[in-house]
């Protein structure tokens, strides 16, 4: 108990905090005890919602910032807050209505608290383009993860194999995401076609941007150790995660219109649920559990790879978010279930060794 108070303290009094905050913005606009009841259980669904949604996202992150020293991992837990809570809960919904309806800043606001239906509309007609988006840059993180020929950890073996070979062909990953944006673009109108193959690319460019960010800054760290300098690495890392917990958080944030309209409500409960994942990755980093389970890191990837096909796919047809809530938490749970059977059968085979 002790040991999870450590991780997710600071996560429950952020929890209590907006939970109050909701409190009082509902017995404040409503002046009715049930209906504040009901928005706070609005509230909790929706954080609930981010959480179930965002395990794999913990588990990738976590895979990332094991790599990072303790300084970085702090900055990522306490500055990358302001982005993944402020940032993509807030700022990111107005910026997409002030964008699409050519409002300034304090229009939207007034939009978002006023006329909520309206701004949910404006919000979910943008949803063409961050498919795209937020599809191919999660759809690149997990095909780079699995086009490796250093990968020698394999657990859907017959599959991942093959890919690891195909690493050997230059940009086989990119080739096979532009494939798959092409076909889904056939399938659109012409002017959501376009939209949406401009964000897929820009998604993909993204990603390479980053990519080649952490690739300049770890050539820099090297040749800096080599004359005998004290280096601390993990700004690359700090942007790709940042940006891949962006990416994440575009369909939860159109997904949770199912549920409220309201501006506020949104923001509290999503917000809850960030800070969550975050205390999340931290705990899985601290306590050494990728090494522990062999496979989870693999069962994270696909159900990423699932999620940006699913993003991307929802550009033509919709999906609900528990279907891919569901599909992630199978993938990894299957994962660890695959990675504790492959430790007991290590386990037996050392005792068998010792007894021989």
């Amino acid at each position: 108990m002790a040991t999870l108070l450590r991780f997710y303290k600071f996560s429950f009094i952020f929890t209590l905090i907006c939970l109050a905050l909701g409190a009082w913005y509902g017995w404040s606009s409503t002046g009715d005890l049930g209906a504040t009841a009901s928005l706070l259980w609005i509230i909790v669904v929706l954080s609930v919602l981010e959480v179930s949604l965002s395990f794999d996202n913990a588990v990738v992150n976590a895979s990332v910032l094991k790599e990072m020293d303790e300084v970085w991992q702090r900055r990522f837990l306490t500055w990358g807050i302001a982005f993944a809570v402020f940032g993509m809960r807030v700022i990111f919904p107005l910026a997409i209505v002030a964008i699409a309806a050519g409002l300034g800043p304090l229009e939207t606001l007034n939009l978002s608290l006023n006329d909520p239906l309206r701004y949910e509309e404006i919000v979910s007609s943008a949803h063409v383009g961050i498919a795209g988006f937020g599809g191919a840059f999660l759809a690149m993180v997990g095909l780079k993860f699995f086009f490796d020929l250093d990968k020698d950890v394999h657990w859907i073996r017959i599959v991942e194999v093959q890919l690891a070979r195909f690493a050997a062909l230059p940009a086989a990953e990119i080739a096979l995401l532009l494939l798959v944006m092409w076909g889904i673009s056939t399938m659109l109108e012409p002017a959501d076609a376009l939209t949406f193959l401009v964000a897929g690319i820009l998604g993909l460019v993204t990603f390479i941007a980053v990519e080649g960010v952490n690739t300049i800054l770890e050539m820099r760290a090297e040749a800096a150790r080599l004359q005998g300098a004290v280096v601390r690495s993990g700004l690359g890392g700090f942007l790709y995660l940042n940006v891949l917990d962006a990416s994440f958080s575009f369909d939860g944030v159109i997904g949770a219109f199912a549920l409220s309209n309201n501006m506020i409500v949104i923001a509290l409960g999503l917000s809850i649920g960030a800070m969550f994942v975050r205390s999340m990755t931290i705990h899985l980093v601290k306590q050494g559990t990728l090494a522990q389970y062999r496979f989870l890191e693999n069962g994270a990837f696909w159900a990423i790879i699932v999620l940006g096909m699913i993003m991307l796919f929802s550009a033509v047809m919709h999906i609900p978010e528990t279907i891919t809530g569901l599909i992630g938490a199978i993938l990894i749970g299957l994962s660890l279930w695959w990675s504790v059977r492959h430790n007991r059968r290590a386990s037996v085979s050392g005792e068998s060794g010792t007894a021989d």
